[in-house]
């Protein structure tokens, strides 16, 4: 694939995807028709709020349809377990080609779609040719635009073809959207699902049954699940925009459950926490809060600089203090709980003030007598950061960062932008700092290193003063490509703990999704894909 088409993909990729993950988009559906308030209430029911509608549920398409609703119709053919392992969901087993380009899939014989129609390489044929028909808008997804072919091999044998090795196709295939799997009746008659389906026709474990556009929406056990039925019979999602609001439904008993990133407050958090009477749950890290600097700029093109502003802050103050300790201070780039990343051997950086003002003055970075920052050649040690400005999280740590690097001789201007802007600021290399999160499970490590390499987005730029950075480079190209486990250990090894050491990456908290529900709910878990929806095993007892 050209450079073009890389920095094509990777751009969509980064509109999508980091705004999907930051700020739960949504809206409304025509799948189901509308219709009044639920006729009944049922007692075996899970209710829990969401900031906005379900969207229309077309698996092959993005926003407006929200991840989780998504998930709970449609499934994947290998899921995305705990510790990044992959495992066999709708394929039963899979083979890979010596040469990394064929992968062939046993289907599972026993699954049949919501509607009772067979789920079979037919139409998992049709799916994915309705998702390669539309290149454009899913080659964000790497393996996507490296398929040759697609064969029914017979009734339940599905091949895929590639045209290059791309070990991540597996791991991508997890991913909620947008190749999982849509029956024969959701097609419309074109076959073409870019623009609508008929209905959301899936082999998930639950039906979308009821539905008001932009107020609930109601979905019922799917009684033709191949798998283990879920222990409720209902799952009602009420839409409440705003997070106050959700927190006073959710103390009226009005809401079983309050689940997600940023869904409320920490503050309503931590106070319901404190009040006893309900369940909280944190999750694993999701995620790593990241802040990344510029090296294109002068005065963060020094080693020295960047590691003296990394010793500079008390992190795990900032973030206790910040996040009421739902987050915890990050040591390395990307969470260890990640596919490749636990045994990566990068330098810890615990705050050391007197260790920050050495490496400035190491780096000809002087604080004269009677001034408050530091000069070489006359300019004044001053760097902007870039924070979005919906975002308490990164504005509180945006000044609290002011402060810290104030005290070394370091001034800190911090500059609040909304998220698009904060989006296209950092692809257009136009930002100093900039705060970050990597996508998450099931899309790293491999989607984080492939960004870092593209043309055109913020980490490109920040690695640009790096003396290795061809080698990296070269090591980000080779670790898609190879297909021994071994020698994709030790590249990815290698990548993270250099791009760490540089500095130009700073970790800072690891991101977690909260759970608080009430005290007859049960079996509540967090699942493994950062995306998936939470209904696996919970149980109400009413």
């Amino acid at each position: 694939m050209s450079n073009r088409k890389n920095k094509k993909r990777f751009l969509h990729m980064s509109a999508i995807i980091l705004i999907l993950s930051m700020a739960l988009l949504g809206c409304s559906s025509e799948a189901v028709k509308n219709s009044g308030d639920p006729s009944s209430e049922s007692s075996n029911m899970i209710t829990f709020a969401w900031p906005r509608d379900i969207g229309d549920l077309n698996p092959h398409l993005y926003n407006p349809s929200q991840l989780f609703a998504q998930s709970m119709v449609f499934e994947p053919l290998v899921s995305y377990q705990d510790g990044g392992e992959l495992k066999p969901h709708l394929a039963e087993s899979w083979e890979i080609s010596d040469d990394g380009k064929e992968y062939l899939f046993n289907l599972r014989q026993d699954v049949k779609f919501s509607d009772g129609t067979r789920f079979n390489a037919e139409i998992v044929k049709k799916n994915f040719d309705a998702v390669l028909n539309n290149l454009d808008l899913h080659s964000w997804l790497g393996f996507i635009a490296k398929v040759a072919k697609t064969e029914v091999i017979d009734e339940y044998t599905f091949k895929l073809t590639l045209n290059e090795p791309y070990y991540p196709t597996i791991q991508e295939l997890a991913v909620v959207r947008p190749v999982r799997f849509l029956g024969e009746a959701g097609f419309p008659q074109d076959g073409d699902t870019s623009k609508r389906i008929e209905k959301p026709v899936g082999t998930g474990p639950w039906v979308l049954d009821e539905y008001k556009v932009d107020e609930f929406a109601i979905f019922k056990r799917n009684e033709n699940y191949w798998g283990e039925l879920p222990n409720v019979e209902k799952i009602k999602v009420k839409v409440i925009p705003d997070a106050e609001t959700r927190v006073l439904a959710f103390e009226k008993g009005e809401l079983d459950l309050v689940y997600g990133e940023g869904v409320i407050s920490l503050d309503s958090f931590k106070q319901l926490e404190s009040t006893g009477s309900y369940v909280t749950s944190i999750s694993e890290p999701v995620a790593t809060r990241q802040l990344v600097m510029n090296t294109n700029k002068e005065q963060l093109s020094d080693l020295r600089v960047r590691q003296a502003l990394h010793y500079g802050f008390n992190k795990h103050a900032m973030v206790e203090g910040v996040t009421s300790g739902l987050e915890e201070k990050a040591d390395y780039i990307l969470p260890t709980n990640f596919p490749y990343t636990s045994d990566v051997d990068a330098t810890k950086v615990e705050f050391n003030v007197e260790k920050a003002k050495q490496l400035l003055d190491e780096a000809g970075w002087k604080l004269s007598k009677g001034k408050n920052v530091r000069e070489k050649d006359g300019k004044p040690l001053e760097i902007e950061l870039m924070y979005n400005s919906a975002e308490s999280i990164q504005k509180t740590m945006a000044e609290i960062l002011q402060s810290e690097w104030a005290g070394l001789g370091v001034k800190l201007n911090i500059v609040g932008v909304e998220l698009t802007t904060q989006v296209e600021r950092f692809k257009a290399n136009e930002f100093e700092m900039n705060f970050f999160s990597n996508y998450g499970a099931p899309y790293d490590p491999h989607t984080f290193v492939n960004i870092v390499a593209t043309e055109g987005f913020g980490f490109r730029e920040a690695i640009s003063a790096y003396p290795n950075k061809e080698e990296l480079l070269n090591q980000i190209a080779e670790v898609q490509r190879t297909t021994d486990e071994a020698e994709r250990q030790q590249l990815y090894t290698d990548i993270l703990g250099s791009l760490q050491e540089q500095s130009a990456i700073v970790p800072i908290s690891y991101i977690k999704k909260i759970a608080i529900y009430q005290k007859d709910v049960s079996n509540f878990t967090f699942p493994a894909n950062r995306d998936e929806h939470p209904f696996k095993g919970i149980s109400v007892n009413k």
